[in-house]
């Protein structure tokens, strides 16, 4: 929820971490200022205090043995001791620190006493600076500003054990009504609101300054979301996105190094692009230009071969004609993939496509590789009957996914020793229902793991086992033309493959919409 709350713009993010920091700021100076105001009040409270008990014992020195003669009498004269002091509590205390009488109503709990070591140290503090917090008898709970003065028989007055104690307690309404109005009493209204306008105004110049500093960094922003959105490929000058004057800053020197690699890198697309444009077209009539010769020459050497078939004498001839139109062939081959890779590269190539059930459309393939299948001893296998092959419905262009199927299967008869299999795969994928996966699968030599992310390299060729004269193993393109063909159906190929277990490659196609 937080992440959801957070503003995503630099320029926000910062004003509101100056305003986060500015009443954070007052609030600790707010509080700075109550705690400090608190002990300057303590401070005066113990200091009075002390005096008033050096006044007390300047007229009394001998309260504990009245105590003893007129305890009654005794009560009276603290109150009176005590009657211009209302925040102010006069007790007497035995040597361990029990309660024995005291000013105002006898409220204290019966047997009350205060903390010894508190009480020493009140003693104490009448010759230094701060304030001692002692115990409250009528409320021990709430620790309160105290001090203390020994009493001692008037024939031992330096002696040093003490009789007993005079102990008067500085009880402010501040420290009883708890820091809630000790913040209000130490820091009026004005403060505060002073306090808030101080807050505003900076927060108001902050976000005046960081406006500042981040507009050029909003219009860089903006000026690589429309080149994203325009691409490289448009031509123009300098980059005019900037609505600010020139300032001669680091602002304008990031502008200028963002204007120049804009422009170094639409330079070179364009150079790309018309080297492609370059190579395609030049592959393109080189495949048309070769396709025709290639045509006749094989024409030829099929003649020359029917006539030297009747000369059964001439057996390194009709050899050397045999490899002769071998490779020729495999030349043909190769002029027409590299004419029809060239052909799917194009920007401009559209797909016809059509909604076509692809059980049936798998099934015509199969048909026509089932002579050569059988001459090879191979056993080729169609779709497996079920339920998630039948009725699965794609909409794809009919001749490039019959020629993507053809070179899969034309792979796995060349890479499948006589007596091995080829299973045709089809149906949904496990993982993507809305999606079809279309492969075949062979048990032939298998492919090593380290070749697996070159396969769809052009003109890389995995399988070294094949003799490069024979021309069997191909020229590295197939797979090429069977990834393009994929990429144009907004779908991918896969491939797993262990080495002496087989190959499976497989087209993931979108199913139709319904």
């Amino acid at each position: 929820m937080i992440g959801l709350l957070w503003p995503t713009r630099v320029r926000t993010k910062m004003v509101l971490a100056l305003a986060a920091t500015g009443l954070l700021t007052a609030l600790a100076v707010s509080i700075t200022v109550a705690l400090a105001f608190q002990r300057a009040e303590r401070e005066d409270a113990s200091l009075r205090a002390h005096q008033y008990l050096d006044r007390v014992m300047a007229l009394h020195d001998n309260l504990y043995e009245w105590y003893e003669r007129h305890p009654q009498p005794l009560t009276v004269l603290l109150n009176s001791l005590v009657a211009y002091e209302p925040n102010c509590h006069l007790y007497l205390l035995d040597a361990d620190g029990k309660v024995l009488a005291g000013s105002g109503r006898p409220d204290w709990p019966l047997g009350a006493r205060v903390s010894m070591s508190m009480l020493k140290a009140a003693v104490v503090q009448q010759w230094s600076t701060g304030f001692s917090m002692g115990d409250d008898p009528r409320n021990l709970q709430v620790p309160a500003v105290v001090a203390a003065r020994p009493l001692r028989r008037s024939e031992n007055q330096t002696g040093p054990a003490a009789q007993g104690y005079l102990y008067v307690v500085n009880q402010q309404p501040a420290v009883e009504t708890g820091y809630g109005l000790v913040f209000r009493s130490s820091v009026a209204w004005p403060a505060l609101a002073m306090v808030v306008v101080v807050v505003a105004l900076g927060t108001v110049a902050a976000g005046w300054m960081t406006s500042a500093v981040t507009r050029p960094l909003q219009q860089l922003s903006e000026a690589v979301a429309q080149v994203t959105q325009e691409g490289l490929q448009v031509q123009g000058g300098p980059v005019t996105f900037w609505s600010d004057k020139p300032s001669h800053d680091e602002w304008d020197q990031l502008r200028a190094g963002f204007d120049l690699m804009l422009q170094t890198l639409r330079s070179q697309w364009h150079t790309l692009c018309r080297l492609d444009d370059f190579r395609r077209e030049g592959v393109s009539n080189l495949s048309h230009d070769l396709r025709s010769p290639l045509t006749a020459t094989i024409a030829c050497l099929e003649i020359l071969g029917q006539r030297w078939a009747a000369q059964p004498e001439d057996a390194e001839g009709r050899r050397l004609l045999e490899v002769a139109l071998r490779n020729t062939h495999n030349a043909a081959r190769l002029v027409q993939s590299l004419g029809e890779l060239a052909q799917l590269d194009e920007p401009s190539f559209k797909l016809s496509t059509a909604v076509i059930d692809l059980h049936e459309l798998v099934d015509d393939i199969v048909m026509r590789f089932a002579d050569r299948a059988r001459h090879q001893g191979i056993t080729l296998h169609g779709p497996q009957p079920g339920s998630q092959s039948g009725g699965l419905m794609a909409q794809v262009d009919p001749e490039l996914f019959e020629r993507a199927m053809a070179n899969l299967i034309d792979n796995a008869l060349k890479f499948t020793q006589s007596g091995g299999q080829i299973q045709m795969v089809l149906g949904l994928c496990n993982d993507a229902p809305r999606w079809v996966e279309v492969g075949v699968k062979d048990s032939g030599s298998g492919i090593p793991e380290t070749d697996i992310p070159h396969l769809f390299d052009r003109f890389f060729q995995s399988r070294q086992t094949v003799a490069p004269a024979t021309g069997d193993g191909g020229k590295g393109l197939g797979l090429a033309i069977v990834q393009r063909i994929a990429e144009l159906h907004g779908g991918s190929v896969t491939v797993s493959s262990h080495v002496g277990q087989g190959t499976r490659v497989s087209l993931v196609l979108p199913l139709a919409k319904s």
